[in-house]
């Protein structure tokens, strides 16, 4: 049996809640072009790049348009996010985040990022946990988004350790199935109704430990 030798965590709604400032964008820039999204489809969104959340909404509004005006519709929703992350520091932490990541660096377990977020370096930065991270792989560094594995798979990759000893943590589908096609053991957050394909299911990061992950992971069929 494999031995848990890394975890990867998404970045949005696992380690922080910054998925509501980007559907906050994402629903400005409806409103600007006259779609209209409700917060139920805020799920549609989650997990995948922003290639594919604007591709969503113009489909949402029956609406086509060249590449350079989706090309800048991208970069003013880019700027709307990050104005709105400004103020973003270590407290805006989900519950249980700090505390586990230190638990595994000092246990020796690696640590990396798998984000379809071109942000995620500036969050790091922002809420002071980047030194925790041994390898961040984020939307700048993969050409398919999510359920693609090719962003757990770079990561294992830069940590050189095997998928089968790596667990990833996500909160969208798309992410659980990115991790299940890349040969990963994949722990979800969330609600168990919405993540059955999942090997595991917890509300956060505050209902798990080191020596409850490796027990979990050590009882895998």
């Amino acid at each position: 049996m494999a031995e848990l030798k890394a975890c990867i965590f998404d970045m949005d709604g696992v380690i922080v809640n910054s998925a509501d400032f980007h559907f906050h964008a994402w629903k400005k820039l409806a409103a600007e072009l006259r779609i209209d999204i409700d917060d139920d489809f805020e799920i549609q969104l989650k997990g995948i790049s922003r290639v594919d959340s604007l591709e969503k909404i113009l489909a949402q509004g029956n609406l086509v348009l060249d590449n350079d005006t989706k090309l800048s519709l991208m970069r003013n929703k880019n700027e709307e996010y990050l104005e709105s992350i400004t103020g973003l520091k270590q407290e805006d932490l989900l519950p249980g985040v700090l505390d586990f990541l230190k638990e595994c660096q000092t246990n020796g377990v690696k640590i990396a990022l798998g984000s379809s977020s071109k942000n995620a370096e500036i969050i790091l930065e922002k809420t002071d946990i980047k030194s925790y991270f041994d390898e961040v792989v984020d939307g700048n560094k993969v050409k398919f988004s999510k359920p693609d594995p090719e962003v757990f798979l770079k990561g294992a990759a830069g940590m050189n350790i095997a998928p089968s000893e790596i667990v990833v943590f996500e909160d969208a589908v798309s992410g659980v199935q990115a991790a299940q096609a890349g040969g990963f053991y994949c722990v979800a957050t969330g609600n168990p109704q919405e993540f059955q394909q999942a090997d595991y299911v917890i509300d956060g990061l505050h209902h798990m430990n080191l020596d409850k992950l490796k027990a979990i992971f050590n009882h895998q069929k």
